[in-house]
């Protein structure tokens, strides 16, 4: 009855996005018609699933500490997998990838931190959203590696960046100063 309770539509939706990493990876690096294709397609998919499963447990009055934690999980997890992968093959710079991981363990870090001495789960506020939005759209760019984009890949790159960078500001004074700030809203 209590797992009832956490295997909501949208939590699902939130481990589906970690699942789809598989397939994601498989169409990138194998060799066959259109893999960058199916890649960006599954990638909308997983897109997609990061956009529903909120507003799902909004709808649907789903909204359960196990949500709050799975759901960035899930996005750390999966572009943070996904980015090693591009990464790996060479198509986004090994220093982009290092900048993503340290955000992420840094946030995850302090949002444990939290939970463990003032016993609340924090949510993501706007600008972690759309700091992931960011960092997928890069993502999706270097996927796709159409020559006309590399100049819209390159100051994507560098808003994400610069999105990161006062995003993690923006947790750090949330951690420690205690307040509940979300300058994005």
């Amino acid at each position: 009855m209590i797992m009832r309770h956490y295997l909501t539509i949208s939590n699902l939706l939130s481990i589906s996005r970690i699942f789809l990493i598989i397939p994601i990876g498989y169409c990138l690096i194998a060799d066959f018609p259109y893999h960058r294709l199916w890649t960006v397609g599954i990638i909308l998919i997983a897109i997609a699933t990061d956009f529903l499963d909120g507003y799902l447990a909004r709808k649907l009055h789903q909204v359960t500490d196990i949500g709050k934690i799975i759901d960035p999980l899930a996005d750390k997890i999966a572009i943070g997998g996904y980015a090693i992968l591009l990464a790996w093959i060479g198509e986004l710079p090994v220093w982009y990838l290092v900048i993503i991981l340290l955000r992420d363990i840094l946030i995850f870090s302090g949002g444990l931190y939290i939970r463990h001495k003032k016993r609340i789960i924090p949510q993501s506020n706007m600008l972690g959203k759309i700091a992931v939005n960011l960092i997928a759209f890069v993502l999706l760019l270097a996927t796709i590696r159409i020559d006309a984009l590399e100049k819209l890949l390159t100051y994507t790159m560098w808003l994400s960046i610069a999105v990161m960078i006062y995003s993690v500001w923006i947790y750090s004074k949330r951690l420690f100063i205690g307040r509940n700030i979300d300058i994005v809203k």
